[in-house]
C-alpha cells in the first residue's frame, strides 16, 4: 500500500494561528532521534514520509534528515508555511537533500483573513513567493488548507486565484478544522465551522479543479458534504484500499497508528448507501453538530472503481471491483475493535532541561500574541515540569 507516514519534526512555529492543534512542546528532535522512525517507515514497507510540525523548516538538521530517509528508498514530502521556502537558496537545498514535494499552507488569497489567521501580517505574499521558489527548484509543489470559520464561503476563490497566478499547483488538499486539540480546542468558537458554511464554496472549487485537469483530496468532511466528489475523501480512500496512517508526533501522544477511520455519524447514517466507506463527521472535539449529516441513497460502486481504479495509484493491486468487493468483505468479517499489534513503540524526540526553558520562553511570547489578537492560549503542556535533565 501507498501509505504515507508523518514525523513532527518541531513543534514550534514563526506564526500564530488561532486554530493551531499541534502547538509548542517542550519536546526536541535531533537527527539522531529522528533515524529509527524513519528506519520503522522503511521496515513497514511505507512508500513515504512527510516532515511536518511545527513548522518543519525551523528545524537546523531538516536537509539532513530529508536525505536520510531519501537514501533509504522513501519519498520525501514537507508540509510548511513557506516562510524559509520562499528563500530560492533554501528551497534548492531542500531539493538537493532529496525533498520531492512542498505542502505549502495557504488559507485565503484574502490578505486580511490570511493574516488573521496567520496571526501576522504579511503571510501571503511569502506564501505565494514559496509556490515559486519551490517550483524553480524543481520540487512538486501543492496547496494544502484547512478550513475553517473565516475562509468557509470563499474556497473557490482561493483556487481560481491560485490556479491562474501559480498554475504550476497541480494538486490542492482541504483539512476540515480539527476541534480537539491545542489552540483550536480553546478558540472553537472563533473557528470551528459548520459544515454548511463551507458546503457550496467547496463544491465550486472541486469542480473548477476537476473541469482543468487538477487533482485535489478532501479530508474530515462526511460524503453527504462532497456532492459527485466522493472519490477523494481521505478517510474514503483509506476505507476502500485498508491503508493505515502512522503519526510521530513530538508531544506526549508520541506515536499513533490510525488503522480505524469512521468518526462521528448520526443515527440517519445507518440508512445511508455509503456508510461502509464513509469516515463519518471528524469531532473528537464535540464541536459540530451530527444533526448536520444527512443519509444519502447513491450507489458506491462509482466511489470505490474512481479509487481503485486510479492511474495515479500504481501501488493499489486490487483494480477489478468485484476482487475488491471479496477482499472488502473478508476485511470487515476479521475487522476488530482491537488497536493492531505492534513492537515496543520508538521513543519520540526527548524531554530536556533546555527544551523545557525554551518552551517556556516561547510561551510567554504566544501569551502576548493570544492578547493582542484576542485569542485563547492553549493549556501548557510543561505544566507539571515533567522535562528530564538531557
Amino acid at each position: 500500500m501507498a501509505n504515507l507516514g508523518y514525523i513532527q519534526v518541531v513543534r514550534h512555529c514563526n506564526h500564530f494561528c488561532g486554530f493551531c492543534s499541534n502547538p509548542a512542546t517542550p519536546y526536541v528532535h535531533e537527527l539522531a532521534t529522528m533515524r529509527p522512525l524513519v528506519d520503522d517507515f522503511v521496515r513497514r514497507g511505507y512508500y513515504g514520509v512527510i516532515l511536518t510540525g511545527g513548522e518543519p523548516t525551523l528545524h537546523p538538521d531538516l536537509p539532513a534528515i530529508a536525505r536520510y530517509a531519501t537514501d533509504a528508498g522513501l519519498h520525501v514530502r514537507i508540509i510548511t508555511n513557506g516562510t524559509r521556502l520562499a528563500d530560492p537558496a533554501y528551497a534548492r537545498a531542500l531539493a538537493a537533500a532529496g525533498v520531492r514535494l512542498a505542502h505549502v499552507s495557504i488559507y485565503s488569497v484574502r490578505p486580511a483573513v490570511e493574516a488573521r489567521l496567520r496571526g501576522h501580517d504579511g503571510t501571503l505574499a511569502t506564501a505565494l513567493a514559496a509556490l515559486d521558489s519551490a517550483h524553480a527548484a524543481g520540487l512538486e509543489v501543492n496547496v494544502n488548507c484547512v478550513i475553517n470559520r473565516h475562509n468557509a464561503d470563499h474556497l473557490d476563490q482561493n483556487v481560481r486565484y491560485l490556479t491562474r497566478h501559480h498554475p504550476q499547483v497541480r494538486h490542492f488538499v482541504w483539512n476540515n478544522l480539527d476541534p480537539s486539540m491545542g489552540r483550536a480546542e480553546v478558540n472553537q468558537a472563533q473557528f470551528t465551522p459548520r459544515l454548511a458554511d463551507f458546503e457550496l464554496s467547496l463544491e465550486r472549487a472541486l469542480r473548477h479543479l476537476h473541469k482543468g485537469g487538477r487533482t485535489f483530496r478532501v479530508e474530515k468532511v462526511p460524503l453527504c458534504y462532497l456532492g459527485g466528489f466522493g472519490w477523494a475523501s481521505t478517510e474514503t480512500r483509506k476505507i476502500v484500499k485498508g491503508e493505515e496512517r502512522i503519526v510521530h508526533f513530538l508531544d506526549a501522544k508520541q506515536t499513533v497508528r490510525q488503522t480505524d477511520w469512521a468518526h462521528v455519524y448520526a443515527d440517519g447514517c445507518a440508512a445511508c448507501t455509503l456508510r461502509p466507506i464513509c469516515g463519518g463527521l471528524f469531532d473528537r472535539g464535540a464541536a459540530y453538530d451530527p444533526a448536520e449529516l444527512a443519509p444519502q441513497f447513491v450507489d458506491p460502486d462509482a466511489i470505490v472503481r474512481a479509487i481503485i481504479e486510479d492511474p495515479d495509484d500504481p501501488a493499489y493491486p486490487l483494480r477489478d471491483l468485484a476482487a475488491w468487493k471479496r477482499a472488502f468483505a473478508a476485511r470487515l468479517a476479521a475487522a476488530t475493535d482491537a488497536a493492531p499489534a505492534d513492537d515496543a513503540p520508538i521513543p519520540v524526540g526527548r524531554l530536556t532541561e533546555g527544551g523545557a526553558r525554551r518552551y517556556q520562553a516561547k510561551r510567554r511570547h504566544e501569551a502576548r500574541l493570544a492578547e493582542a489578537r484576542g485569542v485563547a492560549q492553549e493549556p501548557d503542556a510543561d505544566a507539571d515540569g515533567d522535562a528530564e535533565p538531557a
